[in-house]
């Protein structure tokens, strides 16, 4: 019996963090070893002398975080759903990403599923979204985005 207990008292740590959500930041979307390839807002150089922007291909996403319990806050890029609710959106980092300027590169996108929809009110707000992460590549016409997250709650942004 003693063993047992000293097993499941060994063993709890991990289970306990295994569902633990990870609150993350863009720059920990970046492997460490690109994090210097960035300006101070974290964001690759844009080129702004060309008449289309480009979103820019480079970089990696970090596989370690694939089926992790993330939350993360982000500017919301409607693509699915109506005017209540939204199914399936692009979060980014700041806003008018993907709609003013160049995308940002696909490791500083992420694309998000609800299935059964999320409300979203304010959508120049941040907002945090929270989910299962995925290292899955998603296109789509406006860009390419690095993560898939299968949100379950968005939540009012706090500083």
């Amino acid at each position: 019996m003693k063993k047992w207990l000293l097993l499941m008292a060994t063993c709890l740590p991990l289970f306990v963090q295994a569902n633990e959500t990870l609150t993350l930041d863009w720059i920990d979307l970046i492997p460490e070893s690109e994090r210097n390839q960035f300006n101070d807002r974290g964001m690759p150089m844009v080129n702004h002398e060309s008449d289309e922007p480009q979103q820019n291909l480079v970089g990696s996403i970090r596989s370690e975080l694939n089926n992790s319990q993330v939350k993360i806050p982000g500017f919301v890029i409607p693509l699915e759903g109506d005017a209540n609710t939204v199914t399936e959106f692009l979060l980014v980092p700041f806003f008018g990403a993907c709609i003013h300027v160049p995308p940002p590169p696909p490791n500083q996108i992420v694309y998000v599923k609800f299935d059964k929809g999320a409300p979203v009110h304010e959508l120049w707000d941040v907002v945090y979204v929270i989910g299962t992460l995925k290292t899955e590549t998603v296109s789509h016409d406006l860009a390419q985005a690095g993560y898939l997250l299968e949100g379950v709650s968005i939540e009012a942004y706090d500083e």
